[in-house]
């Protein structure tokens, strides 16, 4: 059900729009691209097929492949810090990536990588935003997943604050513009050179936390599970988090910084599958791709021809969602 689903999401992401493409017309221009459809099209399919080609399809496809990473990432962090109210976002993560990618637009930092110098620096920021977590929220005593929330939530403050700042001192608007974009989190960029690394990216990363399944079910019960199974928690914890946040890294460095998709679509696979990660792992994937799309789609519908940011409409969406897991993870505590 999840997969006719998720195709039928993205095919409603293509054909949907401020110029709507009827289906028959989309179809039609498919099979013209892969060879079996009309040889040559009319003028007003011409016109739709250079929407399709160079517009929506690329933005569907990355949009979902964001949305299936930072599904996953949430979906990790959740087990690494023991917190049904961590994600990347609220971790600080993705404010590290965002700064980073500032401070390669509007400063040319990591510019000698070439192409990869914008990821290079998002990478940078997220793993300096996850040192800086782990180390504030160890301070005083051993660090605990409430503690972790708060360090997050502060070096996100923080790391939103420098990035405001650099775009202050920052001499050229059109680099504060850019940056303004990877703030607000939009899919109004993407550009067909960005799905391979991105969609490789993701797969990969998802493949690896896939064969860590069971690591991360070990580690869901608590550290002495884990060392039950002969895992060195605190060690795989490290790795997990630096392979989390290259893959926040690399989505933010195509997409801008886009909250709570991590923090709602966990929540949501382990109540249709229950809480074993073989299981859990693929169906957020799947249900962050679709959700990120079907959110695109009505960012760039509702307001039309003025398009929504993303992370607006997904902090809209994912505050009150937010704001009931902090209910019941009160009441949890209180109970116990």
């Amino acid at each position: 059900m999840l997969v006719p689903g998720s195709v039928l999401v993205t095919a409603a992401g293509i054909a949907a729009g401020p110029v709507p493409i009827p289906l028959s017309s989309l179809t039609r221009i498919l099979g013209h691209e892969l060879g079996f459809g009309p040889a040559e099209l009319g003028a007003e399919l011409e016109s739709h097929r250079n929407i399709v080609m160079s517009t929506r399809i690329p933005r569907v496809l990355l949009g979902f492949a964001v949305g299936a990473g930072l599904a996953l990432a949430g979906c990790v962090v959740q087990v690494l810090v023991r917190n049904i109210l961590a994600e990347p976002y609220l971790l600080g993560i993705s404010s590290g990536a965002t700064a980073g990618a500032a401070a390669s637009i509007l400063f040319g930092y990591g510019s000698a990588l070439g192409v990869w110098g914008l990821t290079g620096s998002a990478f940078a920021g997220a793993i300096a935003a996850i040192v800086l977590v782990l180390a504030v929220s160890g301070i005083g005593g051993t660090a605990n997943s409430t503690r972790l929330i708060l360090a997050g939530i502060a070096v996100s403050f923080m790391l939103a604050a420098l990035t405001n700042f650099m775009v202050f001192a920052s001499q050229g608007q059109s680099g504060a513009r850019s940056v303004l974009f990877w703030m607000l989190g939009s899919l109004q960029q993407a550009r067909w050179e960005q799905l391979a690394p991105t969609w490789l990216t993701v797969v990969l990363a998802g493949a690896v936390f896939w064969l860590w399944s069971r690591r991360l079910d070990a580690l869901a019960l608590g550290d002495d599970a884990s060392r039950s199974l002969g895992i060195d928690a605190p060690a795989f914890r490290r790795l997990a988090f630096l392979l989390v946040a290259f893959l926040v890294a690399v989505v933010v460095s195509v997409s801008g910084s886009i909250g709570f998709v991590g923090l709602v679509v966990p929540h949501l696979a382990r109540r249709a599958v229950g809480a074993v990660h073989r299981l859990v792992l693929p169906v957020s994937a799947l249900m962050g791709g679709a959700l990120l799309v079907a959110a695109d789609l009505v960012a760039r519908t509702a307001f039309a021809p003025r398009e929504l940011p993303l992370g607006i409409l997904t902090a809209l969406l994912g505050t009150p969602l937010l704001l009931i897991l902090v209910h019941r993870f009160n009441r949890r505590r209180n109970e116990t």
